[in-house]
């Protein structure tokens, strides 16, 4: 069940169509999977019904707020940016090129973050760190004059999808190297998931139902390090999540 993005769910009157059709199913406990959104539409029905609702962190985005140090999906979103710019990286090389390779994140730059530094980029357009593209630029002309041939630079998304293109071209006009841009898409939303998902997964859909089954209502499974812990709904949305300083340092 979409919680946010169905408009009828908004309202009052449309939650109430969801509670009469779980009520006539006879559901009285409810696992929520998904982020900020989802919670957010989670703890306005768990505020007008007797069902007991827990929510799983599930989100690309890793920007659930409080009670989880990663989400679910995240680990492999990831990956797949790793596995793009380790690619990208031969065609940079060999043809001497300035490639952009946008990721997903909607408005954090946790995928871009730690893609990033894991596939050894050599700069980062994030949103929470505000970088002037002349200095970006200066940065690279530099790494250019010291004998460099090649740079990649990895952007998160951001609210704007695709925005990259603009940035790829005014690189190109005020570096003068021929740049080219890679854009994900949504394909981290999907494929096979790491192995640190699949056990995540499996980890916080068992305490969930050990929630439901203990009693427990309105509330968020989540894992703080390696430990399971439980989040009221109601304190895991609406906050913007800090990117980890050491990370970005």
């Amino acid at each position: 069940m979409e919680t946010t993005r169905c408009p009828e769910f908004t309202t009052v009157e449309g939650r109430a169509k969801a509670i009469k059709m779980l009520e006539g199913a006879g559901i009285d406990g409810l696992v929520l999977l998904g982020g900020d959104g989802t919670f957010h539409g989670g703890t306005l029905l768990a505020s007008e019904c007797d069902v007991s609702i827990i929510g799983v962190p599930t989100t690309i985005d890793n920007d659930v707020c409080t009670g989880t140090d990663y989400t679910v999906g995240f680990d492999t979103a990831v990956n797949t940016g790793i596995e793009a710019i380790d690619r990208i990286r031969d065609t940079a090389m060999s043809h001497e090129r300035l490639f952009f390779v946008e990721v997903m994140g909607h408005h954090t730059g946790f995928i871009a973050l730690e893609s990033g530094i894991a596939g050894g980029a050599e700069e980062m357009i994030i949103p929470e760190i505000t970088t002037s593209n002349d200095v970006l630029w200066s940065r690279l002309q530099t790494s250019f004059d010291n004998g460099k041939k090649s740079a990649i630079v990895v952007v998160a998304e951001g609210d704007q999808p695709g925005h990259t293109f603009a940035i790829a071209q005014e690189a190109k006009d005020k570096l003068k190297i021929e740049s080219r841009v890679v854009y994900s898409g949504p394909c981290p939303r999907g494929g096979s998931p790491t192995a640190r998902d699949r056990v995540m997964a499996n980890n916080l859909g068992s305490a969930a139902i050990q929630a439901l089954m203990d009693g427990k209502k309105g509330c968020m499974v989540g894992e703080v390090k390696r430990e399971i812990v439980y989040t009221e709904l109601a304190d895991t949305w609406g906050k913007k999540k800090e990117l980890y300083p050491r990370l970005w340092n």
